[in-house]
């Protein structure tokens, strides 16, 4: 299929079925780390590559975490209150009304526009990127309606998301992540890459080799659990996998993750600009994970989905037939 053209730029898959590997496959192809190209790759299991976005998800269980150990504050609590540097903000009306689970449910209510390519000073995260306060940028947006009325995705919200954590971890994003994350899960080849003011993008600057994204999901699709050791609560995973927004008539939006399927055979995925996507349904034990690099193209969603639907979905079911 690669070679006939229905997976273009695809760079790698993993599909695993409980204690079942069922598909694990590389194919070359340029690349890019955080838009600065790299030229074509050879790559493998021991390639690391962007995330993008699939960070949202990876902040999403963070959090999680963060909250476990009191660190960070519950969804019900108002979001500006969490960040006092900025009081002149939280004085403003209609700012009190904004709640932590708003951030992590993406219905701020600030406006926001991601919709142009992230090669684009005028999108929302790269304007983000270059101003000089990156949490006030966020922070001062105007209100253009009541919070937790529509959903509208926001690479700002995971931002005060993972400064959240930090603050409250007393340590960078990238380090709590190591400490309580990835060294868990054997994870040892990461690079978080780091914004002009030194902080790690929350929203879109993690970068794994592929089966270590596997890990994350076979984590997540057991409840928490990874090598007999509870890693993200099971109480913050069905939290995160509650639906909070409606996207459309198959999609909605949780705690940093897309949910499909039904209330109780929830298909939980992350999905990153380029055609990234780590698929876990977790009633079947079911893993997903793909790479590209169709990076900044808008139909880049189409591939993974065209992976799951075409190849895994019919090949789980012959096994779960069996």
């Amino acid at each position: 299929s690669f070679a006939a053209g229905v997976l273009p730029r695809l760079h790698g898959v993993i599909v695993e079925l409980a204690d079942t590997l069922l598909a694990e496959t590389y194919f070359d192809g340029a690349d890019e780390r955080w838009g600065d190209p790299l030229g074509v790759r050879q790559h493998g299991p021991d390639t690391l590559h962007d995330l993008r976005s699939v960070t949202k998800s990876v902040v999403g269980l963070l959090y999680g975490i963060a909250l476990a150990r009191g660190e960070v504050p519950a969804p019900h609590e108002p979001l500006y209150a969490q960040f006092p540097d900025y009081s002149d903000l939280a004085q403003e009306p209609g700012r009190d009304a904004i709640l932590v689970g708003h951030a992590l449910s993406m219905q701020m209510a600030l406006e926001w526009n991601e919709d142009l390519p992230y090669s684009d000073t005028r999108n929302s995260e790269i304007a983000m990127e270059y101003a000089p306060d990156r949490y006030r940028y966020v922070l001062e947006q105007p209100i253009v309606q009541a919070p937790g009325q529509s959903w509208t995705y926001s690479g700002g919200a995971t931002a005060l998301i993972g400064k959240m954590i930090s603050d409250g971890a007393g340590m960078p994003l990238d380090a709590f992540a190591k400490k309580h994350l990835f060294d868990p899960l054997g994870i040892t080849e990461v690079e978080w890459i780091a914004g002009q003011d030194g902080v790690p993008s929350a929203a879109s600057g993690l970068r794994l080799v592929l089966p270590d994204l596997v890990k994350i999901g076979r984590m997540v699709a057991q409840d928490g659990v990874y090598g007999g050791q509870q890693i993200v609560p099971k109480d913050w995973l069905e939290r995160s996998f509650q639906s909070r927004a409606t996207l459309d008539e198959y999609t909605k939006y949780g705690y940093l993750w897309y949910l499909g399927g039904t209330p109780d055979n929830i298909v939980a995925f992350a999905a990153g600009n380029g055609g990234q996507r780590l698929t876990v349904q977790p009633k079947v034990d079911l893993v997903v994970a793909s790479l590209a690099g169709n990076y900044n193209q808008p139909e880049a969603w189409r591939l993974p989905l065209k992976i799951v639907l075409e190849f895994v979905v019919p090949e789980a079911q012959r096994i779960l037939d069996r």
